[in-house]
């Protein structure tokens, strides 16, 4: 394998999850998702954090970035990997409210997201993926290129540090991940 993926999300929600105050990650999709938009295509990925179409208005707590996107050369910094548990599309409303709990998105983001159409996917709906999230032993620097750029949400990045997976560790602990997974079936079901 010649390379790792990355999935791209704000850096306030991105910091959220390093945290392990945040457990899922809701996706619509993007410009450029393709023709039939967005899917949890990879079930393994390192956080890509991006300061693109955040505002502060938009999620419930956290610090938005006031700096402006990414530009070629600025060092990008890799502190987190992410194991999707679970991926799921919502498409009853008072499901995804049950979820409030586990992420710092606004109604008002969710529902925007959830009621918008296009791209293969019909108002109405949302994907939605609980996953477990470990921080890197060091940080994973890289200089920023135009082809990470894009409204998308997957990327190809080079290979990581060879150590990383031996260890990254857990930012929440198997107990408390417990009880979120099971909160988080009770909404959703089992796949």
């Amino acid at each position: 394998m010649s390379t790792a993926i990355g999935f791209k999300e704000w850096e306030v929600v991105c910091a959220s999850l390093g945290s392990g105050r945040q457990t899922l990650i809701f996706r619509k999709g993007g410009i450029h998702e393709g023709r039939d938009g967005f899917s949890f295509a990879h079930s393994s990925f390192f956080l890509f954090p991006t300061r693109f179409h955040a505002t502060a208005n938009e999620v419930c707590e956290g610090v938005v970035s006031e700096k402006g996107e990414w530009q070629p050369g600025e060092i990008v910094e890799i502190t987190h990997h992410a194991e999707v548990i679970s991926a799921v599309t919502l498409t009853d409303w008072k499901d995804v409210m049950k979820l409030t709990p586990y992420h710092i998105y606004t109604e008002k983001t969710i529902r925007d997201r959830f009621d918008w159409e296009g791209k293969g996917m019909v108002t109405g709906s949302i994907h939605v993926a609980l996953v477990r999230v470990c921080k890197l032993s060091e940080p994973w620097t890289f200089p920023y290129e135009a082809k990470y750029g894009g409204c998308r949400s997957w990327i190809n990045l080079s290979l990581p540090p060879d150590d990383w997976c031996q260890s990254a560790v857990p930012v929440v602990s198997d107990l408390d991940f417990s009880t979120i997974e099971e909160s988080y079936f009770s909404v959703v079901g089992h796949d």
